[in-house]
């Protein structure tokens, strides 16, 4: 991949302009870690890029990215998200710059970016450019903005939520200037949509070190900037959705997917999860969800689960046609009911998982299947 990411540097260089790989790659790169996620650097302009590169131009976001002075083209199967040099002018949100100036200084556009572990360069020839000491700060595990601290998250509330990831993640220590601006300014982080927040909440929560994470967040009192509640019904920290699951917020947006997942991982967290029919009705994950988060022990509740004599519907050892033919009935709604039934008397052992012994109890219960159906 770096050999590709310098043959993308050499195309633009080729043209009279100057380009770098920048931020997290080149950190990544100094740390021994493997990383995917490319980012340039380049006095190009969005507008010269598109003549560089006609044919492999990402457009998806190309116009809302344009505005900051960035595009994403793909070369060779790999997409890089190539931004100009550009110095950012008045912030206004506590978020984005009210506007962008295009400047021909790598340093200028280094001196605008969040940390200094971030504003590490790489040639075409993979040599380090670092004019801030990013790699120093690296091997001192530390934590620390490039400008002023408290101006720095002042401009963009974000970085308080990335310092704490990042933090987390690399396993790196928070500068102590950097430690009382986020003191200082972590009100701010009110301002900031959820679904960024989100983002960088799921790298933390799906990070190694989650538990460390969480427990920064409460020591920085960021929780309640965050609307984080229930922190303290975390048990397990070692699944994404578990951790959401026990925070259980209305302020973020999930996927449906995630949306599902969590109601149901609180709904059985009111409920026995050793019980069989609990651990049939809501699977195994979803019970090892909530019951890690309650005390019990994965091992303990995957080894009731596999006791189960069925783990779906689908492992009754009848058909729907045979059950028909021998209530003499037509398929309909009545089949899901007779099969709920069927599950509570195989999953409670009163009944074998047997055709003949269930054929045997569909008939001597018929009238009675039949009046509550």
């Amino acid at each position: 991949m770096k050999e590709i990411a310098f043959e993308f540097l050499t195309l633009i260089e080729n043209k009279g302009y100057k380009a770098y790989i920048v931020g997290g790659f080149v950190r990544d790169y100094l740390m021994g870690i493997t990383s995917n996620d490319i980012d340039i650097t380049t006095n190009a302009t969005p507008q010269d890029l598109k003549k560089i590169f006609p044919k492999f131009l990402s457009n998806k976001n190309l116009n809302k990215l344009d505005s900051y002075g960035s595009v994403r083209i793909i070369y060779k199967n790999i997409l890089f998200e190539v931004t100009t040099f550009r110095e950012e002018l008045e912030y206004l949100d506590s978020r984005h710059p009210s506007s962008i100036k295009y400047v021909d200084d790598l340093i200028v556009d280094l001196k605008r970016r969040d940390f200094t572990i971030n504003a590490i360069c790489m040639n075409k020839k993979g040599e380090i450019i670092d004019p801030l000491n990013g790699d120093s700060d690296i091997k001192k595990k530390v934590i620390r903005t490039i400008n002023d601290s408290k101006k720095s998250f002042q401009d963009d509330a974000l970085r308080i939520l990335r310092a704490v990831r990042f933090s987390v993640t690399l396993d790196f220590s928070l500068d102590d200037e950097l430690l009382k601006a986020l003191s200082e300014t972590k009100h701010l982080l009110k301002k900031i949509s959820y679904e960024r927040k989100k983002i960088e909440l799921d790298k933390i929560f799906a990070s190694k070190r989650a538990k460390e994470g969480l427990e920064l967040i409460k020591k920085l009192e960021l929780d309640k900037n965050l609307d984080l509640e229930n922190l303290d019904r975390i048990k397990d920290y070692t699944d994404l959705i578990g951790i959401w699951s026990m925070i259980n917020s209305s302020y973020y947006r999930f996927s449906k997917k995630e949306k599902e997942m969590i109601k149901k991982v609180n709904e059985v967290y009111e409920l026995n999860n050793l019980n069989p029919y609990t651990l049939y009705k809501y699977g195994l994950y979803v019970n090892v969800l909530a019951g890690t988060n309650k005390g019990l022990s994965k091992k303990e509740i995957t080894e009731e689960y596999n006791k189960l004599p069925i783990k779906s519907q689908e492992e009754i050892m009848i058909t729907a046609i045979e059950i028909c033919n021998l209530l003499k009935r037509k398929p309909d709604s009545f089949l899901n009911k007779i099969y709920g039934e069927l599950e509570i008397e195989i999953i409670s052992g009163r009944l074998k998982n047997e055709k003949k012994e269930i054929i045997t109890y569909l008939e001597k219960n018929q009238q009675k299947l039949e009046n509550n159906l």
